[in-house]
């Protein structure tokens, strides 16, 4: 199983809740049902054109939890954004890897000093359907529109009250939701990479916690993602943190064009090596 294959290699080196918010607004909150809402979430973000994000996802390999971050911009009318992503430092304190630039777009992941025996002026290029994750963990970062995405799958979720993300006031709900159902109600560019996902986890249940503003954007999502080790047959947990702001924030994201484009196999990290194009 290739789950987390680029995440894992990239890592490999490195070794509350308002209970009177909720009681003054009632049940289901001033945005109405949670449900309903969250599952509109992706939309909201359309609407919104583009935003600032900063990412972390948290796992454990060898033994050790690191933390991968990136931080860029999103252009969620073209479905088009950049983040420049920093993975841990090695045990002693010393960065072992430069920053890997990536491009996420519909169907296609680009990663910029991926190491590996790329050329540091070339780019890798992967089909995220081709993923068993379906990109959501796989690039050491969750594409903001995916992750909304994921929510339209809502199956339970409770509203937890008002709280504040980043000086803005914020809604906060916890739930649960499915990603056979996300990848039925998601865009076309989405829909069969959800669908992998929904096969490639070791359950398509994803525990979340989302924190929306009052124009029902996502500000702050954490999900929780289980996928199997293909070599010890266990459950590994991977947690995704996304922060969206600055909205109306210029995203001007280009594409590399085909010449810049590595083809060959890179080195995976216990796993031999792989043909990318």
């Amino acid at each position: 199983m290739e789950i987390l294959a680029i995440t894992a290699g990239l890592a490999a080196g490195a070794t509350g809740c308002s209970g009177r918010g909720a009681a003054a607004e009632g049940v289901n909150g001033a945005g109405g049902d949670p449900v309903a809402v969250l599952r509109q979430a992706a939309g909201a973000l359309r609407e919104a054109g583009s935003s600032k994000a900063s990412t972390s996802m948290e796992m454990a390999t060898g033994g050790t939890r690191v933390t991968i971050r990136g931080k860029g911009v999103y252009d969620y009318r073209r479905r088009l954004g950049q983040l420049t992503v920093v993975l841990p430092e090695d045990p002693a304190g010393t960065p072992e890897h430069r920053p890997i630039t990536e491009l996420l777009a519909p169907g296609a992941l680009f990663m910029k000093n991926r190491g590996a025996g790329v050329p540091a002026d070339k780019w890798v290029r992967v089909e995220t359907a081709s993923l068993s994750d379906g990109n959501l963990v796989t690039g050491g970062v969750t594409d903001p529109y995916a992750a909304a995405e994921v929510l339209r799958g809502t199956r339970t979720a409770t509203y937890l009250g008002r709280e504040e993300v980043g000086g803005i006031a914020v809604r906060h709900y916890r739930g649960t939701a499915d990603l056979s159902r996300a990848a039925a109600a998601a865009s076309a560019d989405d829909r069969e990479p959800l669908r992998a996902a929904a096969k490639g986890f070791a359950t398509p249940a994803v525990p979340f916690d989302a924190y929306l503003d009052d124009l029902g954007r996502v500000r702050k999502l954490r999900q929780h993602f289980s996928f199997v080790n293909g070599r010890e047959k266990t459950p590994v947990a991977v947690a995704s943190t996304t922060l969206l702001y600055d909205f109306g924030a210029a995203a001007d994201v280009r594409l590399p064009s085909p010449r810049d484009i590595y083809a060959g196999r890179i080195a995976e990290s216990g796993a031999g090596s792989r043909t990318v194009h």
